[in-house]
């Protein structure tokens, strides 16, 4: 068995027994070999690395949580919390630069197509903080010229994006933008696919559907504070805001397509 064959098998195994670091450090040793990965090894690339980061955050969560509940009035708990949340931080933040690292230097230079350089881009949004626009427009970039509006990975892309301009950059109305567009896009070309790609693609739009709706409610309670803080009077029942109807309907129109009918089959760490 040749080296990548034997590391691949490696990665495979460890995946089937959850020990994800394992599969990590086997792909990361693949990647150093600088060839082009297949769609297999991509996978088991982005799922170790997934596995572990959310490992990391669920134990910084954990111990936030800790350090401000219950290390309320006990300065010794909450120094010992705070010391385990930025070890965790700190091997999160390793993980991070590690991958980042993997990608640009053995990754990206070896990728022949579109759809693998848009794959990376992807990790770049979903896994990692990333704050430079370049990594954002060469994807989207690659994405739209090369890619089908209904392909999944254009469309994770843009789910990735969109949470990306939403949660890191606090940029709402881009975001809604972004979601709103890639969904008008896609939702004529699904019949295009097939059957693997069209669940996947299918289960991405219910996800940036749910997402629409979420950021739209959230964008009206915004805006009902502030007029209720400024003594701005509401006459009668307040009526949807053309962006809720644009929901709405965008929400309708993926159902008549079938890809709502997916989203029970959605990745438990998507967003």
């Amino acid at each position: 068995m040749d080296p990548r064959q034997e590391l691949l098998f490696r990665a495979t195994v460890a995946e089937k027994a959850k020990r994800y670091q394992e599969v990590v450090d086997a792909m990361n040793h693949i990647a150093m070999l600088d060839v082009e990965l297949t769609l297999q090894d991509r996978n088991l690339f982005s799922l170790g690395y997934k596995k572990v980061t959310a490992e990391k955050r669920a134990s910084m969560k954990a111990l936030m949580y800790f350090e401000v509940e219950e290390g309320k009035g006990n300065e010794s708990r909450m120094k010992m919390a705070t010391e385990f949340r930025q070890k965790v931080e700190a091997e999160l933040d390793n993980l991070c630069n590690n991958v980042i690292n993997t990608i640009d230097k053995h990754l990206l230079p070896y990728s022949s197509d579109a759809e693998s350089k848009a794959f990376y881009y992807q990790m770049y949004l979903a896994e990692f903080k990333i704050q430079s626009e370049y990594s954002e427009v060469n994807a989207s970039n690659i994405a739209e010229i090369n890619l089908s509006p209904a392909h999944p990975v254009r469309l994770g892309l843009a789910l990735n994006v969109s949470v990306f301009y939403h949660d890191l950059l606090d940029s709402s109305d881009r975001a809604l933008q972004l979601a709103k567009q890639a969904i008008e896009d896609a939702v004529p070309n699904l019949w295009l696919l097939d059957g693997d790609s069209y669940n996947h693609s299918s289960m991405i739009l219910q996800l940036m559907g749910n997402n629409l709706a979420l950021w739209n409610l959230n964008s009206n309670m915004d805006v009902e504070a502030e007029d209720t803080q400024e003594g701005t009077e509401m006459s009668g029942t307040p009526s949807d805001s053309n962006m809720d109807v644009d929901a709405e309907n965008t929400l309708e129109c993926i159902r008549k397509s079938g890809a709502a009918g997916n989203s029970a089959e959605c990745d438990e760490d998507a967003k």
